[in-house]
């Protein structure tokens, strides 16, 4: 056992976001927190980690437990490096690998001075007796996986979405018995998520997070607790053992709601029957009476998220993309993108972060011109931009207001008009948050009240950049449905694999140098289609061609060949010491990242070297035995 949590609650004024949830964290428990957008899934996270508990509640941590926490806005050490940043653990390891890296930039700028040497040495000898190389090595590998490459970089320097990728190498690197995260998939491309999700499966230790991607939540999490309604249920399972379990639970509940609504139309019809019947009544029956009715008002009304499927008429003519392109500082991120938007398209757009997915977004929505190309746009398309970065351009409007600035009602299919207050209830804002001030919001209810505010102006045509960024998973399985029946196109950049395979019907892939390449069908569709064509690419350099080579060669053995054959086994031995040599180098380099990186290319240079030598060796002894050859 690593943390036990009792009865742990929390307020805001009046407002009850959860109320006496425990549960227990052990050894290898993954444990994923579910709920929607405002229920106090962070706020829960951040009591666990900085161990606030608050009256009548218990956070009781084992001794000697180290937990390492990740929330949604990392905290940013000011005038740091990006590695200063990663080891900025109060651990003696943190210490010692923090040393390390301050004296041996202080050899870099003095490399002649003594005392720096002296200091430098001392340091080394120190990260010795600590074994702390591998974790160095380590916190540069799993960086420059995550695309951080300079990592002495200032950190002020970095995007906001770079900075949070070097706070989860952070706590990634930094030893540990309980993992928080908090949503750390935010803002990362598709490589980067399932690199993660690798990451997180082979890892010891316990793991406690938030996410809205649900196949990471699906392939990862082995616990689920979810937030309903101020409290806490926690099933053993993942998202799909989570979900059955849920309905059961919530058919259990309306059957139990069911007998206690009947038991209290009877209790209360007894009760009428006069004030002379009920002087004659057991004092017991009408006092559980009271009790009955409490509980009867305080039955949860299931609250589910509706939206209703509304667009103005689309013609003919959607948008046609002829000839885009777009260059930034030397670098080409779109190259001749040519593509006609149909009605109905279901369009997914995936690819790194930076290579200009939202770019190219913006250029399709018209904020931004290309410079090269055009882009055509029907005269009755009314585009809809649910943008990465939510805009509130006067934070201290009423939540109903912000609504009411772009419609006051809309018209769904059938021709029935929706107010705006009748919209926000179905988004789960009920009439008393409609008039809390939108900077009062948490951040996923922002998201969502924006999605709303871009619905309400009955967009034909649907553009959004990272729509599964902050919102909850009940909010996105509506917006799935609502997607399936919306009447217009729609265009979505996305790093969550489930939604691409929910709602994709094409998938346009950003490539590199300005390439985008179209593929029909999901993104699983694409994964698949990708890994072909790399297989493709491969094969016709290694074995095929040599097999070919092989098959037309004259069955006797040549010179050039019976000398060949005299001498590989030679070469063999030889490249097989090369190697036990540059193994022994690697194990030597230490914290030289940039010489350990040049060492393992040469290994698996020479490595490839070998294989084609045994492969060749191969050939030629079975040529040899069957020509007699000795």
């Amino acid at each position: 056992m690593i943390i036990t949590v009792e009865k742990l609650t929390h307020t805001y004024g009046e407002r009850v976001l959860f109320k006496d949830i425990s549960f227990s964290v052990d050894m290898g428990d993954k444990i994923g927190v579910i709920g929607v957008n405002g229920c106090g899934k962070s706020t829960l996270l951040r009591d666990i980690a900085k161990n606030e508990a608050g009256a009548g509640a218990a956070i009781t941590i084992s001794n000697g437990a180290v937990i390492e926490y990740l929330p949604q806005n990392p905290e940013i050490i000011s005038g740091s490096t990006v590695l200063e940043q990663v080891f900025c653990g109060q651990s003696e390891l943190m210490r010692v690998i923090r040393n390390y890296e301050e004296a041996l930039k202080a050899v870099e700028q003095n490399p002649e001075e003594q005392s720096s040497q002296a200091v430098f040495l001392s340091a080394q000898q120190k990260m010795d007796a600590a074994y702390a190389w591998q974790l160095e090595s380590e916190a540069k590998s799993v960086l420059t996986q995550m695309g951080i490459k300079d990592f002495s970089q200032p950190i002020e320097q970095l995007s906001g979405g770079q900075q949070k990728r070097v706070a989860l190498a952070g706590v990634l690197v930094r030893p540990s018995d309980l993992l928080i995260l908090d949503e750390p998939t935010n803002h990362m491309d598709n490589e980067t998520v399932a690199w993660l999700e690798q990451y997180l499966k082979q890892r010891k230790g316990a793991l406690l997070m938030v996410t809205h991607d649900r196949y990471f939540f699906d392939r990862i999490i082995n616990r689920t607790l979810e937030i309903d309604n101020g409290t806490g249920y926690l099933y053993t399972g993942n998202y799909s053992l989570f979900l059955e379990k849920r309905a059961e639970r919530r058919i259990e509940e309306a059957s139990a709601a069911k007998k206690l609504n009947n038991i209290y139309r009877k209790e209360l019809a007894w009760i009428k029957r006069g004030a002379e019947a009920r002087r004659t009544k057991q004092k017991f029956r009408v006092e559980r009476f009271a009790e009955i009715e409490d509980e009867a008002k305080n039955i949860k009304k299931e609250e589910n998220l509706e939206i209703s499927s509304a667009g103005t008429r689309l013609g003919r003519t959607v948008i046609e993309c002829d000839g885009i392109g777009l260059d930034y500082a030397d670098t080409t991120y779109i190259d001749d993108f040519i593509y006609t938007l149909l009605r109905n398209d279901r369009v997914g757009i995936v690819g790194p972060n930076g290579s200009g997915k939202t770019t190219l977004i913006e250029i399709i929505a018209g904020r931004i011109k290309p410079d090269r190309g055009t882009v055509k746009v029907g005269q009755t398309v009314k585009i809809g931009l649910f943008s990465q970065h939510s805009e509130f351009p006067d934070s201290d409007m009423r939540v109903l207001e912000y609504i009411r600035d772009v419609s006051e009602y809309v018209e769904s299919k059938d021709g029935t008009k929706i107010s705006a207050a009748q919209m926000l209830e179905r988004f789960l804002f009920p009439p008393e948050l409609q008039w809390v001030p939108v900077n009062k919001l948490s951040g996923g209810e922002k998201r969502r009240l924006f999605l709303l505010r871009v619905l309400m102006g009955a967009p034909n045509v649907l553009l959004l950049d990272e729509p599964t960024n902050d919102l909850d998973i009940p909010t996105l399985s509506v917006l799935e449905s609502y997607l399936d029946d919306f009447p217009g196109a729609v265009v979505a950049v996305s790093h969550d694999r489930y939604f691409l395979d929910r709602f994709a019907q094409k998938i346009f892939a950003f490539m590199g140098k300005g390439e985008i390449r179209q593929f029909i069908g999901d993104y699983s569709c694409y994964e698949d289609a990708r890994r072909e064509q790399e297989a493709a690419a491969i094969k016709p350099v290694t074995k095929q061609e040599v097999s070919r080579k092989e098959n037309n060669s004259p069955k006797k053995m040549s010179y050039k060949d019976k000398l060949e054959y005299d001498t590989i086994e030679g070469k063999i031995t030889a490249k097989e010491k090369e190697l036990q040599v540059i193994a022994e180098q690697i194990n030597k380099t230490g914290s030289d990242f940039t010489k350990l990186q040049e060492l393992t290319a040469l290994q698996q240079a020479m490595e490839k070297e070998l294989e084609e030598l045994m492969e060749r060796w191969e050939y030629l002894t079975n040529l040899a035995e069957e020509l007699g050859v000795e």
